[in-house]
């Protein structure tokens, strides 16, 4: 037994090194987990055995062995301080192997990853040497103009104004100025060299380090501040939440100290993926934007082939990178000698292997929990699912106001309802961490289109709203005043009552139902309200924090930030061989620890994977 059993310390890992490091003649130590229910209590027990016996001998030595060592069974049961039944029931026995084992699924996923990070790689030295090349054979003014292109947010090289068709056509127009050059200034015109040229380093790194806002037209510069500090929130509380899923020596210690304190809030006591809502608010309000950007570019037209353009960039923003980090996790879990704290995500990791092709099609949210492949990446699928709606309702409201009006307002009731109901029904909690006992919450709630899109809705409608008004919303202090009490308001009301409503119903709750319905599109209201409070001058200090430059280079990482941070929660997990113990000090290491190694990690993704596809254009000019 461990120590600290009556605070929940109920594994029995043992050491796996203790074990692999036993030799004998003809075999070695193999450490084999037996997965055991007694009464409510799940746990584990470490043995060691030979390597030479598979699971099912393993297995029987348990069930059927019984072995009696005196009075001892081979695994004893738990206390009855842990237990309330003396009677074990066996769940699943698995052991680690000893020996690395990539099949080849594992090898094709590197050899995608190196290849991806090669391209860039040789574009920039290829950048390299052609600079180096010209610096000591063409004039500073020539090439100036034809090779210090860089790249804007549209992905068009330009150079002082020039477009890239302009940098290809440089050639001819040189060389019939100096007929004696040697060296032709420009390589020809070809979608090869166009290609190197944006996925260098020399172009990616550009911008990304810069202070002024990245939001394409202007304006909303809050949103990078607000961007931000959600993810620094889901973070922070899936460093708490991983760790607090398998591997604490004492869980009910901290159930009892944070699970109801509202000092917390920022470590997964309280509704901490209201900032998952928060993303929602934010891409509905950035999709209805740009449709709208697109279609006065086009001439005010909708037409199906710019909807269709619309999605395709879409699917270029995220899906590069979205597979790399798929392929990394998949071909990084047969090279790691793992921990016995691994087993809650390896299973879940390795369903990539089945099921890959639902991230690829972005509907990984539709399959059942455990059946998602690296399971944070049911938000991509979501998000994509929910930005594919904008132009249906750009073109409603483009059509008739008042059809517009009756759409929205029934998606909007159809949404709330179907999470009301649904929590009713399930008897399901509203909340982290009890939700962690809840797979319906999950399986049935916490990933559904259906029950998920209300801010994202509320995000196309304040995107509507900011692209199209002619006049301020506030004109009188008052007003201001007014909103902001009743925004902070809100937000402390939905925080607070999270706390009151903490415990999973045991029958059908109408407070927890309303509740659910309600909380995640008046979350999605405050903060809109804080958004077009900024826009229209009446911010003050929140503004001023929001807008800093400072949140600007950490906005451009975000999305790797987001994809990156649990491969490395879930690494540190799985390499621990002892559970951790929780207190608030090792708790904030942990979290600074992961923050730094992501933002690190996640600027070099960017600059690798994420950016060039960005800036890729398809089209030949």
């Amino acid at each position: 037994m461990g120590s600290n059993v009556e605070g929940g310390n109920a594994n029995r890992p043992g050491l796996l090194q203790q074990c692999h490091s036993a030799h004998g003649p003809t075999f070695s130590g193999q450490y084999c987990q037996v997965f055991l229910r007694q009464g409510t209590v799940q746990y584990f027990e470490g043995i060691c055995v030979p390597d030479s016996c598979g699971e099912d001998e393993v297995q029987m030595l348990v069930l059927n062995g019984r072995l009696q060592f005196g009075q001892t069974s081979l695994v004893p049961p738990l206390p009855h301080i842990l237990a309330n039944k003396s009677t074990q029931e066996l769940i699943m026995i698995h052991c680690l192997s000893n020996t690395i084992d990539p099949d080849a699924s594992d090898v094709t996923c590197l050899f995608v990853c190196c290849v991806m990070v090669a391209i860039p790689l040789a574009a920039t030295l290829f950048t390299a040497i052609i600079r180096w090349q010209r610096n000591r054979e063409v004039s500073p003014t020539a090439e100036a103009s034809c090779l210090n292109a860089s790249p804007n947010v549209y992905g068009t090289l330009k150079t002082n104004g020039s477009s890239s068709s302009e940098i290809n056509s440089c050639t001819s127009e040189e060389n019939s100025n100096n007929s004696t050059s040697h060296t032709p200034l420009c390589f020809p015109r070809s979608c090869l060299y166009r290609c190197l040229q944006v996925f260098s380093l020399q172009t990616t790194s550009q911008g990304v380090f810069s202070t002024s806002s990245t939001i394409p037209g202007g304006g909303y510069s809050s949103l990078n501040g607000i961007r931000v500090l959600s993810l620094l929130w889901i973070i922070c509380g899936h460093s708490a939440q991983f760790p607090v899923i398998n591997n604490l020596d004492n869980y009910k210690n901290w159930r009892k100290t944070v699970e109801s304190n509202p000092l917390h809030v920022l470590s997964i006591s309280g509704p901490v993926f209201l900032a998952v809502d928060t993303f929602l608010l934010l891409g509905g309000l950035l999709s209805a934007r740009s449709l709208l950007g697109s279609i006065e570019r086009a001439e005010d037209k909708l037409s199906l082939g710019l909807v269709a353009n619309y999605l395709f960039k879409r699917i270029k923003r995220i899906q590069p990178l979205h597979l790399f980090i798929m392929c990394l996790t998949i071909g990084l879990i047969s090279l790691v000698q793992w921990g016995p704290y691994w087993f809650p995500f390896i299973d879940t990791l390795m369903d990539c292997k089945t099921y890959w092709w639902a991230n690829l099609l972005l509907i990984s949210n539709l399959l059942p929990v455990h059946e998602i492949c690296i399971p944070w990446s049911w938000y991509l699928s979501l998000d994509f699912q929910c930005f594919a709606t904008t132009p249906l309702l750009v073109y409603f409201y483009r059509l008739n106001r008042g059809v517009f009006t009756v759409v929205a307002g029934g998606l909007l009731l159809m949404t709330t309802v179907t999470s009301a109901v649904i929590t009713g029904l399930l008897h399901l909690p509203v909340f982290q961490p009890s939700t962690l006992t809840s797979e319906h919450y999950v399986l049935y709630y916490y990933v559904k289109p259906y029950t998920r899109y209300g801010p994202f809705l509320i995000g196309i409608l304040t995107g509507i709203y900011l692209t199209t008004k002619k006049d301020q919303l506030l004109k009188q202090k008052w007003q201001a005043v007014l909103g902001w009490f009743c925004c902070l308001s809100t937000m402390a009301v939905l925080v607070g009552l999270a706390y009151v409503l903490r415990e999973t119903p045991a029958y059908p709750s109408v407070p927890h139902a309303l509740y659910q319905g309600l909380h995640r599109p008046l979350w999605a209201l405050a903060v809109t309200w804080i958004i077009l409070a900024c826009e229209e001058g009446y911010g003050g200090f929140i503004n001023s924090l929001l807008s800093l430059g400072f949140w600007v280079p950490l906005s451009n990482i975000s999305f790797a930030c987001y994809l990156t941070h649990p491969v490395f929660i879930i690494f540190y997990i799985g390499l621990q061989e002892t559970p951790i113990h929780y207190t608030d000090i090792n708790f904030m290491y942990l979290f600074l620890g992961h923050l730094v190694l992501t933002l690190v990690v996640s600027y070099v993704f960017t600059v690798l994977i994420e950016k060039p596809y960005l800036l890729l254009q398809w089209n030949s000019t």
